[in-house]
């Protein structure tokens, strides 16, 4: 598929989301493959329900590229889920990771992630942010759609379907969508969920940074932490306004 060869800058975003207004996620996906091509691409993290946008995605897009961040903390079972998904769903995985290796990390510079803001700051963006923008261009990605849902956290509340972030667009399919819809779809399609959500686990990311949480909580990112933040820093705009986005999001 040709994509247009059309500056991300140059976009109408009022036009687009006027465009897709009442599109259900699967015409949001289709309207950024016909519009970006083989440039489009998607993340994971494949944590509790990310069954739900790899299976989406790839119905819509079979070749889509699926960015894996491996931040090299991750869980076990987090490894044994992408490749039962991806062995499934025929993904086309792409896993990424940080230039040096956690152990390193660790010997030179001690747990960044147990550190001030300065030093989280640092561990985000060696582990996280930097592989992944590495991915977006290695993969000449112009655009990058990701299950954000406007439910999950205060800064995700104000999203749009279709934003700006950092030279790309950013495509949420899902953003509208409740918990109880992910189940839904979970259900429709018997799709699995990460081996530790049964457990206790609701958000799933790095061993230092989870937690299982009471059976009662309904948050959807309980148990997530990093100091007083939960955002991994992967979704936010690099910048000034970042640490300002992280702390105000609630996360």
């Amino acid at each position: 598929m040709q994509a247009l060869a059309v500056p991300i800058e140059s976009i109408d975003l009022d036009a687009v989301h006027a465009h897709l207004e009442g599109a259900d996620a699967e015409e949001v996906i289709r309207w950024a493959a016909e519009r970006f091509g083989g440039q489009l691409v998607m993340s994971s993290s494949f944590g509790a329900h990310s069954a739900v946008m790899v299976h989406l995605a790839s119905r819509v897009v079979p070749d889509i590229p699926v960015i894996f961040v491996d931040t090299g903390y991750l869980f076990p079972e987090t490894y044994q889920f992408a490749e039962a998904l991806r062995e499934r769903l025929g993904l086309n995985l792409h896993v990424v990771s940080p230039r040096m290796t956690a152990a390193r990390q660790e010997a030179l510079y001690g747990r960044r992630y147990d550190g001030d803001d300065e030093a989280l700051r640092r561990y985000l963006e060696v582990n996280k942010v930097e592989p992944m923008q590495r991915a977006l261009r290695e993969l000449d990605a112009r655009a990058w759609v990701a299950g954000l849902r406007a439910d999950q956290t205060s800064f995700r509340a104000g999203l749009r379907r279709v934003e700006r972030q950092d030279g790309v667009l950013k495509v949420h399919p899902i953003l509208g969508w409740s918990a109880e819809d992910v189940l839904d779809y979970l259900d429709l399609y018997d799709l699995p969920t990460h081996p530790l959500y049964a457990w206790g686990y609701r958000s799933i990311g790095d061993t230092h940074s989870t937690t299982p949480v009471d059976p009662s909580e309904i948050d959807d990112r309980a148990g997530r932490r990093l100091g007083v933040k939960r955002e991994c820093g992967l979704h936010l705009p690099s910048g000034p306004e970042e640490d300002a986005s992280l702390k105000s999001s609630g996360l």
